[in-house]
């Protein structure tokens, strides 16, 4: 390696150095390539060049031009976001150093032989010197001397771990200015206000789970900025749109959107409407052009509107009153509890409490410890909720159970305790 950037080497300096290596000329080929190493030259930022470990998934976004980024605030680890993906960023070592060299050529590029493949015309020079040693074939040794510079020495690079998106920061964000209202507007600070684009860059996640987790947390855009609503506003609302099921005579699977519309004008803003309206329905399987509502989505609203205050209900109390809030033809099912309220059978009353999983510590170790001073022992469906946020596509809830927790087997079910 030269470090001199004022001298070059010249043909007569390569035969020696194969000289001294003990080469045979047989198995070289026309054209050295001299490497030199780069000087830290005004406009040349050696630091400037990083090396990132892709997938495939990645190499084809890059290849077919779409959209890839890296996010990350100041307190903020980075994460690296594609289209539909994010990734955990991590520096990781090289155990050998990496030379960058622009343009350097392989071996069938620094060959004039004539000795060709006949199926993929691959100089096999260098292998039929090594096999045929006993031909006379001539070999031309090296004639030419090409200067090659390395741009940069890698002893790092970057590794890519596919992660689950960060959403927590959809909730710190929109929670300071929760939609109570056109009559509460006044009180809402609007440099708080975000919009769509402004949101986006700021969460840690791709462009299409951060439209999953709009859905997810039922944000909805008013006057071109992301909002999410007042539980309480939520549900005023919604009880007025359920209440147009019986007053229209309508099936659960044909509701009506533009009668549902038109009969709110005046009451909440068109926005409003039409966003939670799109929240709460899928199109109809059964009727073309009319909308169901998701009895999940309404069944876990009614029952976070009960649970919202802390209260602690005997679980066949919280089951019946729960089941009379909803509107005629929606049935509870415990499943719709999942991240807003935990069901505890194995204490002394069995009792229903809320516990929502966005109002717990991002830290997992925090968080468990929060779980299991709420409850002491926890079964997989249970406490998934509250654990798979931190689950990866190759370390699963199970995987960080069975690393942080204790479990013991109770009537057959495998319970989670807390390690200490």
């Amino acid at each position: 390696m030269i470090y001199s950037q004022d001298y070059a080497r010249s043909i007569e300096d390569v035969r020696v150095i194969v000289k001294h290596a003990k080469l045979d000329h047989k198995n070289l080929t026309n054209t050295a390539q001299a490497i030199y190493y780069p000087q830290e030259a005004e406009g040349h930022d050696l630091g400037g060049i990083k090396l990132l470990e892709v997938d495939d998934h990645i190499l084809q976004a890059v290849e077919n031009g779409a959209e890839v980024c890296f996010k990350g605030a100041l307190n903020e680890k980075v994460v690296f976001c594609t289209e539909s993906r994010t990734y955990e960023v991590k520096e990781a070592e090289i155990s050998n150093s990496l030379l960058l060299v622009q343009n350097l050529k392989l071996a069938q590029a620094t060959s004039r032989s004539p000795i060709k493949s006949p199926k993929s015309g691959v100089n096999t020079s260098m292998d039929s010197s090594m096999e045929e040693e006993g031909d006379e074939a001539v070999v031309d040794t090296i004639d030419e001397v090409e200067r090659k510079d390395v741009v940069k020495i890698f002893h790092d690079y970057f590794e890519l771990r596919q992660v689950r998106p960060k959403y927590r920061k959809i909730i710190d964000l929109l929670r300071l200015t929760r939609y109570a209202g056109p009559e509460n507007e006044h009180l809402i600070d609007r440099s708080l206000l975000f919009r769509f684009n402004q949101l986006l860059d700021t969460v840690q996640c791709s462009k299409e789970e951060f439209h999953e987790g709009l859905k997810k947390y039922r944000a909805i855009e008013v006057e071109d900025r992301i909002r999410m609503l007042d539980i309480e506003y939520e549900y005023r609302v919604m009880t007025l749109l359920l209440a147009l099921i019986s007053e229209n005579s309508w099936d659960r699977d044909e509701i009506d959107k533009e009668i549902s519309l038109e009969s709110m004008q005046g009451i909440v803003p068109y926005e409003v409407i039409d966003g939670i309206f799109d929240v709460y329905t899928t199109p109809s399987e059964r009727v073309p052009g009319r909308y169901c509502y998701r009895e999940d989505l309404v069944g876990a609203l009614f029952a976070e509107k009960l649970l919202q205050h802390g209260l602690k209900f005997h679980i066949d109390e919280f089951l019946v009153t729960w089941q009379e809030s909803l509107p005629e033809g929606f049935e509870v099912n415990e499943q719709y509890l999942r991240g807003i309220g935990i069901i505890d059978r194995e204490g002394t009353v069995p009792c229903v409490r809320g516990l929502n999983e966005a109002d717990l510590p991002m830290n997992l170790l925090v968080r468990l410890n929060t779980l299991f001073r709420t409850k002491e022992r926890w079964n997989l469906e249970q406490i998934e909720p509250y654990i798979e946020c931190f689950a990866t596509p190759t370390v699963g809830v199970t995987s960080i159970l069975a690393k942080y927790t204790r479990s013991l087997v109770v009537k057959g079910v495998r319970m989670y305790v807390s390690k200490h």
